[in-house]
């Protein structure tokens, strides 16, 4: 089983100590349900950047970006090879014991994503193709790793996170599919 082009993946991307500094930061932070077709999930969830209406991503301005996160926005945009201005969203997600995500795509406004792992590892696992005759594959995502999800990763396969057994946190960065002036 091969990966998907345009996945990157570093194992180690954070260190121990950053890593409780982001727990530390991101557990004073007002999460919500992520809701999806008016169905609540497990997964809690914060938006900086962009607004999260509903379960969907809104054009509208949300609270910025932390600036006690702006280390890890330049160093995510350092991995994506990007300005770290040109990663305009954050997603703060939790993911207590039965949480996972679906099978999705990201939202269409969006371009390139990184996400970093944290706490627990889970599994990611991708498909492309339809029913009965889906091409797979899985990655592992260990605590304090990174992924970047462009390319064909992006716009060719979906991915999900099946329910983790232990809580999980991951921050994602994401671009805009068209930026702004100024902006690549």
């Amino acid at each position: 089983m091969t990966l998907p082009d345009g996945l990157i993946y570093v194992p180690d991307f954070l260190t121990e100590p950053e890593e409780r500094d982001v727990l530390a930061l991101v557990a004073t932070f007002e999460l919500h349900p992520y809701v999806l077709h008016d169905t609540p999930s497990r997964r809690l969830v914060r938006s900086f950047g962009l607004a999260l209406v509903a379960g969907a991503y809104d054009a509208g301005p949300a609270a910025p970006i932390p600036a006690e996160m702006e280390w890890l926005r330049e160093r995510c945009a350092r991995l994506m090879e990007r300005e770290p201005t040109e990663l305009a969203d954050l997603l703060v997600a939790r993911y207590p014991s039965g949480a996972g995500i679906g099978w999705h795509s990201d939202a269409p406004q969006f371009r390139d994503v990184s996400g970093v792992s944290l706490l627990t590892a889970c599994r990611m696992r991708f498909r492309r193709g339809r029913p009965r005759a889906w091409e797979t594959a899985e990655l592992t995502l260990e605590p304090r790793s990174a992924y970047v999800l462009s390319g064909p990763a992006r716009t060719q396969w979906q991915h999900h996170i099946p329910p983790v057994r232990e809580e999980r946190w991951s921050m994602t960065f994401r671009t805009l599919r068209h930026a702004t002036a100024g902006t690549r």
